[in-house]
């Protein structure tokens, strides 16, 4: 049984949530999110409490219950405080631009790789090299700073290339040379 799902979730002021034909819609202060919403749950709208009740008690409806009200939850907190992820650029060279809505990286290749921002999120580079994504949608905000990371992973030798600023590189040493004989 999903305890998760049998959580209210608290709606605070400035945020509306409507569910209408299948679809629960957030509107905050930072924009508006939508969820189409799975024929096993139901959304209840009681005030400022939002209700996930699920139909039968089938260990898939349960499991659906508890995801739909992760879900909402986030996209609560998204319209009022928004995501975000640092990446971190490590490597001589290595550096981020934004030209518009693109992110041109210098990331030891022969040409620069150019990322195309999408219009859900919002990139900044505070310094040469880091990287800000930030957005409404949790799961488009993750998505973005996958697919840049991806790019040039972090490599554990020298610890070059692009990771999260609260990852952790586990080293690992060189080469050992036997000392001649």
């Amino acid at each position: 049984m999903s305890r998760i799902g049998k959580l209210p979730i608290d709606v605070p002021k400035g945020v509306t949530v409507t569910v209408d034909a299948g679809v629960a819609v957030v509107k905050g202060g930072k924009g508006q999110l939508s969820l189409p919403l799975r024929s096993e749950v139901s959304v209840a709208v009681d005030g400022s409490v939002v209700q996930v009740d699920s139909h039968g008690e089938e260990r898939f409806a349960n499991a659906m219950r508890g995801t739909t009200r992760a879900l909402l939850a986030n996209m609560i907190e998204g319209v009022t405080k928004g995501y975000e992820k640092k990446l971190e650029i490590a490597g001589v060279g290595y550096e981020a631009n934004l030209e518009g809505k693109t992110l041109v990286l210098k990331l030891g290749f022969n040409k620069p790789v150019r990322f195309a921002v999408p219009d859900t999120v919002v990139v900044t580079t505070p310094t040469l090299t880091t990287v800000v994504i930030s957005g409404i949608d949790k799961q488009q905000v993750g998505a973005v700073a996958a697919s840049i990371r991806k790019l040039r992973k972090p490599e554990p030798y020298k610890g070059k290339g692009i990771k999260y600023s609260d990852e952790v590189i586990k080293r690992k040493a060189g080469k050992a040379f036997a000392s001649g004989g």
